[in-house]
């Protein structure tokens, strides 16, 4: 038997290095280094809030194409260039998990990022129903 592709892509989304933004083998989903930078013009933009917002809307679209959700979110790392972000981080993270009793593990690391990223995501989720079989 063998199983399907593992690669996840997202448009907009790949990285220059040849990687996928995600992999999903059997239930599980693990994602790259997710930017927070506009999927359809592939521009950052300067803020955290607005980096935030993005990377959160583009940790979704990955987990789209592995077909799961942020419900299925087991842990998330999120990579920050300072600790001047937080605010933006809690504030987009509070949109996405607003149940305090429903929200996956998180860990913050301060890391020197490139190219004017303030944060990255990095992702690790269980899909409730294994439809890849």
């Amino acid at each position: 038997m063998t199983r399907p592709p593992r690669s996840l892509d997202v448009p907009g989304l790949a990285h220059k290095a040849p990687i996928p933004v995600g992999a999903r083998v059997g239930n599980l989903i693990c994602t790259s280094a997710i930017a927070g930078k506009d999927a359809r013009t592939g521009e950052l933009p300067p803020d955290a809030a607005a980096q935030a917002a993005l990377a959160f809307h583009n940790l979704q679209g990955v987990l789209d194409a592995g077909g799961a959700s942020l419900a299925d979110v087991l842990k998330l790392t999120v990579y920050v260039k300072d600790d001047s972000v937080r605010d933006a981080i809690n504030g987009a993270w509070l949109r996405c998990f607003p149940d305090p009793r429903d929200r996956p593990a998180r860990h913050i690391v301060v890391h020197d990022l490139q190219h004017g990223m303030l944060l990255q995501l990095e992702c690790l989720a269980v899909v409730a129903s294994d439809t890849q079989g």
